[in-house]
């Protein structure tokens, strides 16, 4: 008599499940999103420990205060609404008149003002309009020609660029540097 043998159980196809908290990214818009959150947290660090009493000093008499810097950090954001609400800026009809903080609370309250209308502005947005024209000028010269979306990623880049220039400004202060993509010579932590 022959025996039978038995056929191996089929393994179920484990499923690939999604942690519910998860969100998961479906366009550039969400990509934005995140993306500025996850810069806000790292310019809010930098921001908090800018000292107040020392908004004067500046490195370099060609370089900005400490003040004007910080103040142009927090105001950077506002640039994601007026790259989606608009389709230019011009210099020459448009001046720029920055924003007075007086102290470390000025400056954060400005930041979170910023981010906020960053995100209602994002949130609101079509993706249709990523790739709409928007321009910088003054008056009838162009500075620069770029899709709203190219502007939006300037801003964030903008961010990283000033919030560095930040960072060697507190360091020739003597002041400890939080850590930003990863730790700094002053914070180990992770």
């Amino acid at each position: 008599m022959k025996k039978l043998k038995k056929k191996p159980a089929k393994k179920k196809a484990a499923k690939k499940s999604v942690p519910s908290k998860a969100k998961i990214s479906t366009g550039p818009i969400d990509m934005f999103l995140k993306e500025l959150e996850q810069e806000a947290n790292t310019t809010r660090k930098m921001l908090k420990i800018v000292p107040d009493d020392k908004y004067d000093w500046k490195p370099h008499e060609k370089s900005m205060t400490l003040q004007r810097l910080a103040t142009h950090i927090a105001e950077l954001p506002s640039w994601v609404s007026m790259a989606i609400k608009t389709d230019e800026l011009n210099f020459q009809s448009n001046s720029y008149v920055p924003k007075l903080v007086k102290n470390n609370l000025e400056l954060l309250s400005l930041l979170e003002k910023s981010l906020k209308e960053a995100k209602t502005s994002l949130k609101s947005a079509e993706e249709k309009t990523l790739p709409h024209s928007w321009t910088m000028r003054n008056g009838d010269t162009i500075l620069s020609k770029s899709t709203k979306a190219e502007v939006i990623r300037m801003a964030y880049c903008q961010i990283v660029h000033h919030r560095a220039q930040l960072g060697v400004y507190l360091r020739l202060l003597n002041i400890a540097i939080p850590g930003s993509y990863g730790p700094s010579a002053d914070d180990q932590r992770f």
